[in-house]
């Protein structure tokens, strides 16, 4: 090994070396002004690094949201930062490359000072091997190991032994200008042997250089902390641990190797700071990265781990999700399986269930992420509810052995949540949380791996008939069913005794999404609308609640002092009552905004921040998705420009309140097939009659 290193590394740096040595005719210098010369051969990389780790700064921000949003899906989260990654010509790994160099050429320095004879004395390889083998005989060593040139040159110059290594016979040499060139080599610098390894039992100036690999270590720690762009942005154990690991480490290097690497290692350290400020000087981070954003994003970052802490499970929801697990795994009658991701999607399944329920005696075994889940307190016969948490949630899944999976979670199979491994016909269904479009939100390949598809209207069967025609997929089970949660609502909306306002309600209702209404545009909004003759509210999504708190409190501080009498801030998710109540809702992507005017009949002011398009590919798939192409039939869309119409443009509206009643009904009746209990008797009867099928065919 240390023989491939020599040719390999030694060769071409003992060359460089000795040029150095020519130059300066001093060792200690020569050690200098190679490392020099090496920062100065490798400073293209120093500035590529630079590049790159300001890239990974700017884009810092972004990752940090993504982070923030998708907590509970690290698959989601990883190929979102690989996309971004990709986008912004990002390496992950090219923080790595000066290290990745400087090992070898360590190695290398290492192969010169223990070769002195080959590298810097330019001696021929014969006469290296008689003065070496001489050596060997002299010391009465069993092998001649990586330092023995070294230790020839000290016996050289030790007068006991100088005249034995003159009357050294070599083909071709003559051995006595030899043993003179050596006696005039001087490896030592300042006092110091650079050829010997310091040495705590000998506490002589040796461990000088120990010490000043360690101050120099320090040095570059606590400058990279001030400047170094990727530096400055690590935690306070992140900076000083590792300032603490090098420093360390360097002490210890410096201690086990000969002093001239020492050297090396000290002014490889110092010449290292002053490329630090050099690149920082050519490429400014600030002129390139958001500071403000970035620091936005760990704010939201931390409130988002702080909700992940809030959500840890307690010592008996372990337990209960341990003894439900395997209950779950020893049922091995299963027909039927439901899957919710928390509290509140009973709804979604509700008219389908209870279908089900009136018509069969089949038992649902329904699977909650949720230990709150309103579905423990129903205590039906043929329900049975198991709570089951993140970690055991994955090989659930993979342990399906239903006939039938009915859930609302996207993206089967493409992130953490597969299909079953343990018996490959289940028939997976999915139903919607969302009466509009398949292609724009969902993600690309979101229903691919779904046997069945429960629409909720003719416009999704064309969506995804073209999809499979595009990517050249199996053609699924299209089932229209309709959106029996809409049938629900618009029933609870018509029996509800709403009191009468003697001025118009405004409800703002944003999404939750990047550059949603809060985050960019609430204060012009407000400007537009207090001291109106309205009462304005404003009811954030519950995800921004529960993802950015900190935020939503910084706004609602903001008009704490605000004495108009006509704005409010809803930041109880209880009722609904809110959006049933109101005049006109003014939204931005949210689906809230839809549910109010198919529930209502009445008109929403959309207000154009930037889309959320989770598919970047939906244009290639046939006709607008509904979600741009309605928002001018409910209501009115403002750019973000155009945001002085505000006033003027709720006004209108309100005005033609009658109107948008009309046809937002007619909208709605060519939408969705089906609402409430026709919807879910059609899809109860679909999982019914398949598990007959199943039943029939395996009996």
């Amino acid at each position: 090994m240390n023989n491939f290193l020599n040719v390999t590394v030694g060769v071409p740096l003992g060359l460089l070396m000795f040029l150095c040595l020519e130059f300066t005719k001093n060792y200690g210098l020569a050690i200098i002004v190679f490392t020099l010369l090496t920062k100065i051969i490798l400073f293209p990389l120093n500035i590529m690094v630079q590049k790159n780790s300001i890239k990974m700064v700017k884009i810092q921000p972004e990752l940090n949201n993504i982070a923030a949003q998708n907590p509970d899906n690290p698959d989601l989260a990883s190929e979102e930062q690989f996309k971004l990654y990709k986008r912004e010509n990002y390496h992950p790994l090219a923080g790595l490359i000066p290290m990745m160099i400087q090992i070898p050429l360590v190695l290398g320095v290492l192969q010169v000072i223990y070769n002195p004879l080959q590298h810097l004395l330019r001696l021929p390889k014969e006469v290296v091997g008689v003065i070496t083998n001489h050596a060997v005989e002299l010391l009465r060593l069993s092998e001649a190991g990586s330092s023995i040139q070294a230790k020839a040159i000290d016996l050289i110059h030790n007068p006991l032994f100088v005249d034995s290594f003159r009357n050294l016979e070599c083909a071709g040499a003559d051995m006595p200008d030899v043993i003179q060139k050596i006696l005039d080599f001087n490896m030592s610098f300042g006092g110091i042997n650079l050829a010997a390894v310091p040495s705590l039992k000998s506490m002589d100036i040796l461990l000088l250089i120990p010490l000043l690999a360690g101050a120099s270590s320090l040095l570059l720690c606590v400058c990279q902390n001030q400047v170094n762009v990727l530096q400055k942005e690590q935690g306070f154990i992140g900076r000083w641990g590792m300032a603490l690991f090098l420093v360390v480490f360097s002490m210890y290097f410096a201690m086990v190797v000969p002093a001239g690497v020492g050297i090396y290692w000290t002014a490889s350290n110092l010449f290292s700071i002053a490329a630090l400020y050099l690149v920082n000087w050519l490429y400014k981070p600030e002129d390139y990265i958001d500071y403000d954003a970035l620091e936005k994003s760990k704010l939201a970052l931390a409130q988002s781990k702080e909700v992940q802490k809030s959500r840890r499970l307690s010592k008996e929801d372990k337990v209960r999700a341990k003894a439900d697990y395997k209950a779950f795994c020893k049922d091995e009658n299963k027909q039927l399986v439901f899957y919710s991701e928390k509290n509140g999607f009973y709804k979604y399944f509700k008219s389908v269930l209870e279908y089900i329920l009136e018509h069969s005696d089949v038992t649902i075994h329904y699977v909650t992420s949720d230990p709150a889940d309103d579905i423990f307190k129903l205590n039906h016969p043929q329900i049975k509810p198991y709570f089951i948490d993140d970690n055991r949630l994955i090989p659930l899944f993979m342990k399906i052995d239903s006939d039938i999976a009915v859930m609302t979670v996207p993206d089967l199979e493409n992130f953490h949540l597969k299909r079953s491994y343990v018996r490959k016909d289940v028939e997976y269904i999915y139903m919607f949380h969302y009466p509009l479009s398949t292609t724009m939100v969902l993600r690309k390949g979101a229903l691919d791996h779904y046997d069945t598809i429960f629409c909720v209207g003719e416009f999704q069967f064309d969506e995804i008939r073209q999809t499979e025609k595009l990517y050249g997929l199996k053609e699924k089970k299209l089932v229209n069913c309709g959106y029996g949660l809409l049938g629900d609502l618009i029933t609870q909306y018509e029996n509800m005794n709403l009191m009468e306002r003697g001025r118009k309600k405004i409800l703002i209702a944003p999404s939750w999404q990047e550059a949603n209404i809060l985050d960019s545009c609430l204060d012009r909004l407000l400007d537009q609308l207090l001291g109106k003759r309205f009462d304005v509210y404003v009811r954030p999504h519950p995800e921004y609640i529960k993802r950015y708190g900190m935020k939503m409190n910084e706004i609602v501080s903001r008009y704490s002092d605000y004495k108009g009498g006509d704005l409010y801030f809803e930041l109880d998710f209880t009722s609904s009552n809110s959006l049933f109540d109101s005049d006109i809702v003014i939204s931005d992507w949210s689906g809230a905004a839809y549910e109010f005017a198919f529930i209502t009949k009445k008109p929403v002011l959309f207000i154009n921040t930037p889309p959320k398009i989770n598919n970047p590919e939906y244009d290639r798939i046939g006709a607008r998705p509904l979600e741009l192409t309605l928002r001018d039939k409910v209501g009115a869309q403002l750019e973000m420009d155009q945001l002085d119409k505000v006033y003027e443009t709720t006004c209108s509206l309100l005005e033609a309140d009658d109107e948008y009643k009309e046809r937002i009904t007619s909208i709605l009746n060519n939408t969705i097939s089906y609402l409430g209990k026709q919807s879910g008797e059609i899809g109860g009867q679909y999982i019914l009659e398949r598990l007959k099928e199943r039943k029939k065919y395996e009996g």
